[in-house]
């Protein structure tokens, strides 16, 4: 009851969480636009970037990308949240606004979930850390971040990665609305792939994700928050399984 309907048609759904990202968001749209079919869609949602980045979004012309503006979220979650629900996609994917695809992503994102859209199934796929000039940090985000499944690690130190992930629609209609207090979308999204379906780390660099002093990803809270945060997450996770089973029993009874 959280998700818009789907239009007829729409395979695959990129959501994009923009604010102030003028700088370099010309270069991820383009190796994002390269790659759409069709038939996809890329969901920008802006949180009330003061900067040109929506006039450069709407530079493009292209019927594909759907803008959604006039938000004042303060947060990326929130932000990711709010384009999610107004994707229309049966496989959906995350994007940065300041990193670059490289030639294939979707064409894996689909080798591995075409046949997975009518089950919970995530993907995390890897690439390589730069920084703001685009020389290379690190050659494997898997390997820095020391990447795997596991509900009980990542609940403790997360290695789940947002513009790495891609997912199908069952997970999104199992994940929103997001929990008021959840530490971030990809965690979230990571853990209830593992609880409820299948998860595959996949060692293929596809993304060359930018590192520099105004993204937020590497920023540490104190450990009294992170304790916080996380057991605002295991309760939230419990009872969003609490939620689903008892949706899924109900189902069965009424069939």
């Amino acid at each position: 009851m959280y998700l818009s309907k789907l239009a007829m048609g729409i395979k695959l759904s990129v959501c994009m969480a923009t604010c102030n990202g003028s700088r370099f968001i010309r270069g991820q749209l383009e190796s994002i636009l390269s790659q759409l079919g069709p038939d996809d869609e890329l969901i920008v949602s802006d949180d009330a970037s003061s900067d040109d980045t929506l006039d450069i979004v709407r530079g493009y012309d292209d019927p594909r990308i759907r803008v959604l503006s006039g938000n004042v979220f303060q947060s990326p979650l929130r932000n990711f949240e709010h384009a999610l629900r107004h994707a229309r996609g049966r496989i959906l994917v995350l994007s940065d606004q300041d990193d670059l695809w490289l030639p294939g992503r979707l064409e894996l994102v689909h080798e591995r979930l075409d046949k997975a859209i009518d089950r919970v199934a995530l993907i995390m796929m890897d690439g390589e850390i730069v920084d703001a000039t685009g020389n290379c940090l690190e050659e494997s985000i898997f390997r820095a971040n020391r990447a795997a499944a596991g509900i009980l690690k990542n609940v403790y130190d997360n290695t789940y990665s947002g513009c790495c992930l891609a997912f199908t629609r069952p997970l999104l209609e199992i994940a929103l609305p997001f929990p008021p207090r959840v530490p971030m979308h990809d965690m979230w999204l990571g853990i209830l792939a593992e609880i409820f379906g299948r998860v595959e780390f996949v060692p293929v660099t596809t993304i060359r994700y930018r590192r520099h002093a105004a993204n937020t990803s590497f920023r540490r809270a104190s450990l009294a928050k992170q304790i916080m945060r996380r057991i605002f997450l295991v309760s939230s996770l419990l009872r969003r399984w609490i939620e689903v089973v008892c949706r899924r029993r109900k189902n069965a009874e009424l069939h």
